[in-house]
């Protein structure tokens, strides 16, 4: 079969046009990988032991203070450091929730009081989790530490906090 000159330029543009739209359908679905985020150290906390006023642990903070930051708090971080943790810092007391949406580590979450007394703790919160994690009693604050840190170092509600913003 003989193909004419028209004829074999339309299947040549037919193609490429096909082509085009394969790859910039392609194009579209690219895989964003996010940029690395690293801890910047905003600051220091300490965990009291309730009963005997003893230092249970202490941690260099990054602190969540303003909308952004407590919207987007450790989401999208491959790892963290026992020694680091985040605080939430929130303007005043009501009922809090968490959750994990992109959020890649198993974290512990502490609600805190605005006396910075521990009133709840959500333990190993799951890696991408979108369930509501609530804090049970009014809060103020919110520690994020590493999952399993809680039990291990055996913090419990009623112990309480003191943190040190750095300059």
């Amino acid at each position: 079969m003989k193909l004419n000159k028209l004829t074999k330029s339309l299947i040549v543009l037919a193609l490429s046009s096909l082509l085009l739209l394969i790859v910039s359908c392609k194009e579209d679905k690219k895989i964003i990988t996010p940029t690395k985020v690293t801890f910047k150290k905003e600051g220091e906390l300490s965990l009291i032991k309730a009963e005997n006023d003893s230092v249970i642990a202490m941690f260099d903070i990054e602190i969540a203070d303003n909308e952004y930051e407590t919207q987007t708090g450790l989401m999208n971080r491959k790892s963290m450091k026992d020694s680091n943790a985040m605080l939430f810092i929130f303007p005043d007391m009501q009922m809090r929730a968490f959750y994990m949406k992109n959020t890649l580590i198993p974290l512990d979450i502490i609600y805190l009081d605005n006396n910075k007394t521990i009133v709840s703790i959500q333990e190993n919160a799951k890696p991408l989790d979108e369930s509501s994690l609530p804090s049970g009693s009014p809060a103020q604050y919110v520690l994020e530490i590493n999952g399993g840190l809680s039990q291990k170092l055996n913090i419990q509600v009623g112990d309480k906090m003191t943190f040190l913003k750095l300059d």
